[in-house]
């Protein structure tokens, strides 16, 4: 078997996971205020990803380890070229944690209108950038002899890349509406499926502008498959939210969200890291893996590990199942 293989889809699993799973959590950061109308309904708001975000970007840690020691030079160069703007998210992500924990500090208005303002923001700042990265990474970035990162920071902007974070920002939006359809009720319920039926098309539009350019530019029979099958997810998606069926609305923009992901993985494949400068100096899975002894030890350890991690992450959202009411801190019956 080849376990650098193996473990390339393994990180594209994590990262399927990951923008699943936060990609809601971000879409519930960035509509708080706007399918919150006061105090209560925010608060309710949140609540219905209070007891999992934390839960979400483990998937997100996981991925970077895992990069970290099955690919070190995928590691090394990526976090070196990109490493403004994997910064700033990372910022993002920690201003967003201490907002989730700070807001309840206090009942003053003003108080909790600037850490509910924080959130918003370190939920948007990476659902946009995330896109803009991969958008990168797809169009090739500036990697010289010895796989040397040669470019700066204009090099990471690109029309390409910008329709990348458009297309994750508004997905992203969509999905965490549809969340809030299932895990809310009354007004913001009904707000979020309004969003949601505004957003949909955007998010289909954009969608297929991006996977059509990345077919153009690094396509296959594969990424056609599975970027038909991204764009069709979420226009079922869309007819479902019409029909307010929003538990299958749900599932269809995390099929699409997973779908896409995968088409990007596959255009990379065989390389992690293609370069805009020469094919010769694409960082390829087999170039950049680690030995054999190493990926066999992780390959043991996540077959062990990895059953356990993903029942007790099942488990959590069953706990946290229930609907939030309008009411802070209540759950509604059904």
């Amino acid at each position: 078997m080849d376990l650098a293989a193996l473990w390339f889809v393994a990180i594209a699993v994590l990262w399927a996971g990951y923008f699943f799973l936060e990609g809601f959590d971000f879409g519930v950061g960035m509509l708080l205020r706007v399918l919150g109308r006061d105090d209560a309904e925010r608060t309710g708001v949140i609540d219905t990803i209070s007891g999992v975000w934390d839960g979400n970007e483990v998937w997100l840690i996981v991925a970077a380890g895992a990069t970290f020691a099955a690919f070190p030079l995928w590691y090394a160069t990526m976090f070196s070229g990109l490493y403004v703007p994997l910064l700033i998210i990372l910022l993002a992500l920690i201003v967003r944690g201490v907002a989730f924990e700070f807001r309840g500090h206090s009942d003053d208005p003003w108080w909790r209108a600037r850490w509910e303002a924080a959130l918003i923001v370190g939920s948007a700042v990476p659902a946009v950038l995330w896109g803009v990265i991969w958008g990168s990474i797809l169009r090739g970035l500036p990697i010289g002899p010895g796989y040397v990162f040669t470019g700066d920071l204009g090099d990471l902007v690109s029309g390409y890349g910008l329709i990348g974070g458009l297309t994750t920002l508004v997905l992203f939006t969509l999905h965490g509406a549809l969340f809030l359809m299932l895990r809310t009720t009354g007004a913001p319920a009904r707000r979020a499926r309004t969003v949601a039926m505004w957003l949909g098309p955007v998010a289909i539009v954009l969608a297929a502008v991006f996977l059509i350019r990345t077919q153009v530019h690094r396509g296959s029979t594969a990424t056609l498959v599975t970027g038909v099958v991204a764009v069709v997810a979420l226009l079922g998606a869309w007819l479902l939210t019409r029909a307010r069926t929003a538990a299958w609305a749900f599932v269809l923009t995390g099929t699409g969200i997973v779908a896409g992901t995968a088409t990007l993985f596959l255009a990379l494949f065989p390389a992690v890291l293609p370069s805009s400068l020469d094919p010769a100096f694409d960082i390829t899975v087999q170039a950049a893996s680690s030995s054999p002894y190493t990926l066999t030890i992780m390959t043991w350890v996540a077959a062990i590990f990895l059953p356990v991690v993903l029942a007790y992450q099942a488990w959590t959202y069953w706990v946290f199942a229930k609907r939030i009411g309008m009411r802070a801190g209540h759950a509604a019956p059904g």
